[in-house]
């Protein structure tokens, strides 16, 4: 049901990957947001998930037999043991996805990877934070998986890690793509972070980044352009995805139609006569 707020017509609640998949592909928008059509799993997002997960948990574990002289060894033991127990936990999804056994074994190495360069980068800011091993722990666990929603621009995100440290506040998302950079879909991400902080609490928060885990961790600065930014952004989807008619969602023909090693949910609709109801 549509509903007003303020000067804003709401259809749907929108997110930085809504706004991102209408950006890539109106189309592919109005199958995923408006029909709602089933998608299928790849690697890329089971991966993310189990890093996501692994991550999330890495602050929970029990602390109590780690010290100043071994934490090193104990935190990299213990990101590894979090991988394969959430690794196994989505061993139905895994195996949907009918990829070869070596395919599997190089996806879980290329996560652990990630996932030890960043437990390498959270070590050196132990260091760095000139205190105990159990006062530093604390210190730098980010308050975690916080669901943000604005109902005055129609928009939500849940973000990973909210770091309050010094007085300064971050706020941080991990990431497992390969890029190295900011990219103009993660500033719009970072900037729907940015607004949502902000209408909750008042404030921005000293900065926004991400956890790139390959690359390690980029910020920025969180002000009033990036602010503006979102606002512009979610004024721009909810005007542009008001109707129900697939003739104001035109195609967009590219490269993530298609690729070497699979295609979009929606390719054989677009291009090979599949009908929506056999979704």
């Amino acid at each position: 049901m549509d509903f007003k707020e303020g000067d804003i017509k709401i259809k749907r609640i929108q997110s930085a990957s809504s706004i991102n998949t209408f950006k890539q592909c109106p189309r592919k928008y109005f199958y995923s947001y408006v029909l709602e059509l089933p998608t299928s799993d790849n690697i890329y997002q089971v991966r993310g998930n189990i890093a996501h997960s692994a991550l999330e948990h890495f602050f929970s574990i029990n602390t109590n037999h780690i010290d100043e002289h071994n934490y090193e060894k104990h935190l990299k033991v213990a990101m590894q043991e979090l991988l394969v127990f959430h690794w196994r936990a989505e061993k139905e999804r895994l195996d949907k996805l009918k990829l070869p056994e070596d395919k599997i074994q190089h996806y879980f190495e290329d996560t652990l990877h990630m996932l030890i360069a960043w437990v390498d980068l959270f070590c050196r800011k132990i260091r760095s934070a000139k205190k105990s091993f159990k006062e530093a722990f604390a210190y730098l666990t980010p308050i975690a998986e916080q669901h943000f929603i604005s109902r005055k621009f129609g928009v939500q995100g849940f973000i990973d890690a909210i770091e309050i440290q010094d007085g300064k506040t971050r706020v941080m998302d991990y990431k497992t793509s390969s890029s190295s950079e900011l990219t103009d879909e993660y500033l719009l991400q970072l900037s729907i972070y940015t607004l949502l902080y902000h209408e909750k609490y008042g404030k921005f928060p000293d900065e926004v980044g991400l956890y790139l885990l390959r690359h390690g961790e980029k910020t920025i600065k969180a002000d009033e352009k990036l602010l503006k930014l979102a606002e512009k952004e979610c004024l721009e989807i909810h005007r542009r995805t008001l109707s129900d008619d697939i003739e104001d969602y035109p195609l967009n023909p590219g490269p993530l139609c298609k690729w070497s090693t699979g295609q979009c949910d929606f390719y054989n609709i677009c291009f090979k006569n599949k009908k929506i109801n056999e979704f």
